[in-house]
């Protein structure tokens, strides 16, 4: 049996009749940069992820760059950020000529670890105050400890910036005024960035990202980044960049953002099913094994089972001997993935700058043992009692 990674012609195809007449519609407006599709979009994205805002952008990695240059992030400032993330949250702090300032990252959740940033924090305020912003990561589909974060964010006045690419739709329990409410990836910080990269949960035709936030001056700085720093056309008071998403891509994610939280549901089902099959098996129970845990699925709160805790971007698992088990997967046409092999701190762009000789043991030790097996909304439980037996193969041979 061959099981993808992903596979998305189960999604594409019941919705190509209304995609294409979408995607028609743009063409035959001549209407191809920005306008009234794009504009539509935002609004509905915002209001789906609980933020004042949406500004829209060519790409998820945009979204992070125009965010930082909207904050004034530049040469000689630091951003404290995970080790363990896609190259892109690094790359954007790179790219401003400042430089990431990393905390190790919790165990369980490989979110940002916040004990291990007040550490960070605490140091930089004795030295010489250099950190100027937090990117926390809300990797896999489930949200960074938000609450622990803006507390510190709050404590040394830094403007907290979401990389939520993995995250659209997925909710954190934040303490407000003595209760707890749900809020969206996004809406929590000062601004939270999207990616519509086809694999993602809510993906495009191609590229394409999103920045929301509440402020409305924020909001206009992004929009006139977006466009080379023009206001009004042909006056540039700043430097900005070509980041516009186009409007083919806002159609298609429009349509597709009605049925999200249809495949959300469909996510969460796959990964109940691959609970119960592990469970089966003795890898959970003799260390070969460990499931991704949706840590905020025990609040308490009345909230029932549609709520996205976690939306599983990825269903990532620990395992012994990870190298070996992907060979034998990938032997038998079951597709895995390694997020990520190498931690950010290790990458060859900082050789030199003084990072070798720093550690971050839960980000190296998730490098080694992690493995993200199909997740998608279409998968099959036959697929997935095909995966889960192939796997318990590997460790009984």
């Amino acid at each position: 049996m061959r099981v993808p990674l992903l596979d998305l012609h189960g999604q594409m195809a019941p919705l190509r009749d209304e995609i294409l007449a979408a995607v028609i519609e743009v063409i035959d407006s001549t209407q191809y940069i920005l306008g009234p599709k794009v504009e539509q979009f935002e609004k509905n994205i915002a209001a789906y992820c609980g933020a004042g805002y949406g500004i829209g952008v060519a790409s998820g990695t945009d979204a992070l760059l125009a965010a930082l240059m909207a904050l004034g992030i530049g040469p000689g400032d630091a951003v404290l950020t995970t080790p363990y993330s896609f190259f892109a949250t690094m790359g954007c702090i790179l790219r401003l000529g400042a430089r990431p300032v990393f905390a190790d990252i919790d165990p369980v959740t490989y979110n940002i670890d916040p004990a291990r940033m007040a550490e960070v924090l605490a140091q930089d305020a004795l030295g010489d105050k250099r950190i100027k912003a937090i990117i926390p990561v809300h990797l896999y589909g489930q949200c960074a400890d938000m609450d622990r974060i803006l507390a510190l964010a709050k404590q040394y006045g830094l403007p907290v910036v979401e990389d939520a690419a993995q995250a659209i739709g997925a909710v954190y329990p934040m303490k407000m005024g003595g209760h707890t409410a749900w809020h969206r990836a996004g809406s929590m910080g000062e601004a939270g960035c999207f990616s519509f990269f086809p694999s993602k949960n809510l993906g495009g035709i191609g590229d394409g990202g999103l920045i929301t936030c509440n402020d409305p001056e924020l909001a206009e700085r992004l929009r006139i980044i977006r466009v080379h720093g023009g206001a009004p056309k042909y006056h540039h008071g700043v430097v900005g960049g070509n980041f516009r998403i186009d409007p083919i891509q806002t159609v298609v994610l429009d349509i597709k953002l009605s049925r999200l939280p249809e495949w959300h549901k469909a996510r969460r089902r796959n990964a109940a099913a691959y609970r119960r099959l592990f469970a089966q098996t003795d890898l959970l129970a003799n260390g070969a094994v460990s499931l991704p845990e949706a840590v905020y699925q025990a609040e308490g709160l009345t909230v029932g089972e549609e709520c996205d805790y976690h939306i599983y971007n990825q269903f990532v698992i620990r395992v012994k001997d990870r190298d070996g088990l992907l060979r034998h997967l990938q032997s038998h046409d079951v597709g895995a993935e390694i997020y990520y092999p190498i931690p950010l701190h290790r990458q060859g762009c900082l050789a030199g700058l003084g990072y070798e000789e720093i550690s971050f043991p839960e980000a190296e030790r998730a490098a080694l043992e992690t493995l993200a097996l199909p997740i998608f909304p279409e998968l099959t439980y036959e697929m997935q009692c095909f995966v889960v037996e192939k796997i318990a193969e590997f460790y009984t041979r």
